[in-house]
């Protein structure tokens, strides 16, 4: 079953096993504090059943706000949490939520249409060509001055099942993404990396919710249930519980206007990557 598949079938259950998303997208909502930005039009690409554009939606009430997802029963589940008052009065103001079922690899948008991109805990599942046509695609649908704003997985997640055996999926050093966002042609791109740890009673708790999420087989990999068993076993537990370590690369880049004709000739764009700014790791329950 393809991923998109299994993300539409977890549509139902996604919410109830999304502490690291919520967490997540709170921590990438206070990044936002700091900057300067009065969107005219913003999405949330990857939105999964609505958390993110809600938050942006209070922080940008005036904004036009889009929901992006690549599963259909995802978009349903952010119109049907939305409520009928809040869509009326949305509708009302002109800022209804679109919803709109889509790739991120190849957005239904026109160039410059957006002043913010926002995607939490998506990108990480494209391989490293997808990543690269995503950014490019991101690039594109941005305004010039316009901020994409992401948070995804970094390569020490669960660092301790994958020395125990497990093919946990191989996830791309935040100083790559940084030269990927370089070579899409975003400006002054920040990255910054942080773990967080979750904790669990049993693996079978752990399982279940990757399953809910609908990320278990592209996150864990595939192995014999008697090796996963073997795998499991050697999980080191840490006062009673077992911990499930996630690595979390931030990261945020500008489109640039393009500078005027007159004076492109003399006119020279800084490009500034900062791939070592990283905060204290935290834990998130």
């Amino acid at each position: 079953m393809t991923l998109k598949k299994k993300f539409a079938q977890a549509a139902a259950s996604y919410d109830s096993a999304a502490v690291l998303a919520r967490e997540v997208g709170r921590r990438l909502g206070e990044r936002l504090d700091c900057v300067r930005l009065a969107p005219q039009r913003m999405a949330d690409v990857g939105c999964a059943t609505g958390d993110g554009i809600a938050d942006l939606q209070r922080r940008y009430p005036t904004a036009l706000p889009l929901a992006v997802d690549f599963a259909q029963p995802m978009l349903a589940a952010v119109r049907a949490r939305s409520g009928w008052l809040a869509r009326r009065l949305a509708r009302l103001r002109g800022r209804q939520v679109r919803l709109i079922n889509a790739d991120v690899r190849t957005l239904p948008l026109t160039s410059g249409s957006l002043d913010l991109v926002w995607s939490n805990l998506m990108l990480h599942w494209l391989e490293p060509d997808g990543l690269q046509m995503a950014f490019g695609e991101l690039h594109r649908v941005l305004a010039p001055g316009g901020l994409l704003q992401f948070a995804l997985l970094g390569p020490d997640t669960l660092k301790e099942l994958r020395i125990a055996g497990a093919p946990i999926h191989d996830f791309q050093d935040m100083h790559d993404i940084g030269d990927l966002l370089v070579a899409a042609g975003f400006s002054d791109p920040v990255m910054e990396m942080e773990m967080l740890t979750l904790t669990y009673r049993s693996p079978r708790a752990f399982l279940a919710d990757q399953r809910h999420l609908g990320v278990r087989d592209a996150l864990l990999g595939q192995l014999p249930w008697q090796r996963w068993r073997q795998v499991l076993a050697a999980w080191p537990r840490v006062e009673g519980v077992l911990p499930a370590r996630f690595e979390i690369v931030y990261g945020h880049a500008w489109k640039l206007a393009a500078p005027d004709s007159a004076t492109r000739q003399e006119t020279q764009t800084v490009v500034r990557f900062h791939p070592h700014r990283s905060s204290h790791p935290a834990s998130g329950q």
